[in-house]
Formats: C-alpha cells, structure tokens, sequence
C-alpha cells in the first residue's frame, strides 16, 4: 500500500520536470481505504429504487410550471444526461486528500438521505412521454435511460445534485477544474428538462441542495491542505473522467449497430 506522503518526495522537482506521467498513475492507482461513511453511502443508494417501487402504488405530485411546458422533448441531450455518473463522480478522480474525500462522502450522504425524505413526504412523478419517437442513436439512447432508470423521485434532483457537489468539491482542489465542472453540472441539469427527467423545480431544488451540503462539510476545508502535486494533477485527472465516459459513448454506440442489426 503506498502511503499518503508518497509523493512528498517529488516537490523538490515539482516545477523543474515535465508532467510527469508515471507519477500521475501511480496517484490514481494509490489503493483508497475503506471508510465507514463510504460504506454507507452504497448501502443506502439501492433505497433509491425501493422508494420509486412505494410511491408507484401510491398518489404522486407533478411539481410542473409553466416553463417546463414549453420546454420540448429533445432526444439528443440523451448523450449529456448520460454523463452524469461520470460528472457526479469526478471527486473519484480528482480529490485524494483524504480529509476532504471524507467530506465530500459525508455531504454525498447527507444529500442521498434529505432526497430520500423529500421523496416519501412529496412523492413525485417525472414528466417523460410515454414513447419516445424517431430513430437514430439519440432516440434509441433515450429509450435505453427510460428503461434503466424509475419515473418517480424527482424533487430535488439528485442527478443535479451530484453533478454540482462534485464540480464544488473538486473546486477545493483546482478552481479551473471546479469552473469546468460546474459547467458540466449545468449542461446536466439543462439535459434533465429536454430528456423530461425532471422539472425546472427539480433542478434549482437539486443545486441549493448541493450549495447547502457543499457549505456544511466541504467549503471550510483549506486550499492549502491539497498537496501541489494533486493540484497540478487536477486537470488531468478530470480528463480522464471525459475519456471514461467518451469510451462508454463508443461502447453504447456500438450496442446500438448490433441492436440495428440484430
């Protein structure tokens, strides 16, 4: 196991070399401890779909406004909601300190259990059609996120929700990367309203929802306390995350041509 000081040694030549690469793997590869707060956090998300199954037999409300009426389904923004796993688990990629990874986890959760309360006492259904029209891989990807994921559950997002902690989180790291990320997490909730994942409601609801966790246990956390060496690392790192999900792009896209074919 290597231990966290590891790369203590390099700072001497931090600025004096070339990125260097080999370093770089080896803080992606660093082993990550178990932590009690990280084994939560898994355990409660399957909760996630056994409140969907309660509230399907149930009364749920349609948090709709005007705006979300004029807003149309479009099945392109398929690809950008797709991203959201990989943006709402950038701090997986970017953030090693392990105090501020702690946190980070410990907002997620205290996230994931607010949701879960807003879900049983406000049940909620989304506003997807009941069939998606057209073809090509846009329309043929949207069908595949309806049948993967539940109708209800909608306020707050917690897709949006995600996206922006992470883009917040990863802010403590590099500003530059947390600005990106951010922008990430806004195309995120733009995409939710064109795939008709949520409502407008959701998605403000969603991102104070990430501000307030964000202020409660990440934002007190010092810059300085990230080692430079992971500060430098950031932007690539975060790549990393885009090429993880460029390759599923790829994957999907040839799951689509065998679906065609078949």
């Amino acid at each position: 196991m290597i231990p966290d000081n590891a790369f203590d040694s390099y700072e001497d030549r931090a600025h004096a070399e070339p990125f260097e690469w080999r370093a770089l793997v080896k803080l992606m590869a660093r082993p990550q401890p178990v932590t009690v707060e990280m084994v939560a956090l898994f355990a409660i998300i399957p909760l996630y779909l056994a409140i969907g199954a309660w509230v399907q037999g149930g009364v749920a409300h349609v948090p709709e406004i005007t705006v979300d009426r004029m807003i149309p389904v479009r099945p392109e923004w398929s690809v950008v909601y797709g991203s959201l796993f990989l943006a709402a688990l950038l701090p997986a990629f970017v953030v090693h300190q392990q105090e501020l990874l702690r946190r980070t986890i410990l907002a997620y959760l205290a996230m994931w259990l607010f949701s879960y309360a807003c879900f049983l006492a406000y049940p909620t259904i989304g506003p997807r059609p009941g069939e998606v029209t057209g073809d090509g891989f846009f329309a043929w990807l949207l069908r595949v996120i309806y049948s993967s994921d539940v109708r209800y559950n909608c306020l707050p997002s917690l897709h949006v929700a995600q996206c922006f902690l992470a883009a917040l989180a990863c802010h403590r790291v590099h500003r530059g990367v947390g600005v990106v990320a951010g922008v990430w997490a806004f195309a995120v909730g733009v995409s939710t309203l064109y795939t008709k994942q949520h409502y407008v409601l959701d998605v403000i609801a969603g991102m104070a929802l990430a501000y307030v966790a964000c202020r409660l246990f990440v934002r007190d956390f010092p810059r300085q306390a990230i080692p430079e060496r992971e500060r430098r690392f950031a932007p690539a790192l975060a790549l990393c995350a885009v090429g993880v999900y460029l390759l599923l792009v790829v994957g999907l896209w040839i799951a689509y041509t065998l679906d065609l074919a078949a």
